[in-house]
């Protein structure tokens, strides 16, 4: 729900700044600065992604970005990339700080964190974790346990159980009758 208003919100901004930047220079001339900022973008990101596509893998499984500083500025202008191909003037003052290598430290660092975190959260769900998450496997073996004594059978009465064979239909034929 936060994200769809953050995205709705950053949205009217965007198209506020755009008609305000167009009042003062012509609009043909922020148009044409979204293409070529979506081109620069394209560029930026298939230039960043094709040389780290192993780390990020490997980032994703992990939760943990190598120390290389070259994978940290190619995950942050992959980052300024996709910015730039946003169409709009705040996406694209974003994405030129973030070229900038001390917010580049600190895109790093926080991405980091937030995979960290994520990791750290799925391994508590897996686990038993905590809040009453409980452990999923274990949750799935007691409901397999309590379908097994909702009926007289030892089955769910929703499932029904029997064998297939193929049937072949009987065919009628015409008899035909003597008329004498």
């Amino acid at each position: 729900m936060k994200v769809v208003l953050l995205v709705v919100i950053g949205a009217i901004l965007e198209i506020a700044v755009w008609i305000g930047v167009a009042q003062f220079i012509s609009g043909w001339y922020v148009f044409f600065w979204f293409i070529l900022a979506a081109i620069i973008g394209l560029k930026l990101l298939r230039s960043s992604t094709s040389s780290i596509m192993p780390q990020l893998q490997q980032m994703q499984m992990t939760g943990q970005l190598s120390g290389d500083a070259a994978v940290s500025r190619k995950i942050a202008t992959a980052i300024a990339g996709v910015l730039l191909i946003i169409p709009g003037l705040i996406t694209d003052v974003i994405a030129a700080l973030i070229l900038l290598p001390p917010v580049q430290k600190m895109v790093v660092q926080a991405l980091t964190s937030a995979m960290a975190k994520r990791q750290q959260a799925m391994m508590e769900k897996m686990m038993g974790g905590v809040n009453g998450a409980g452990n999923p496997f274990a949750d799935l073996m007691k409901q397999m346990q309590g379908q097994q004594g909702t009926s007289g059978m030892g089955r769910d009465s929703k499932i029904i159980d029997g064998e297939a064979r193929e049937v072949k239909p009987e065919s009628k034929k015409i008899e035909m009758k003597d008329v004498k």
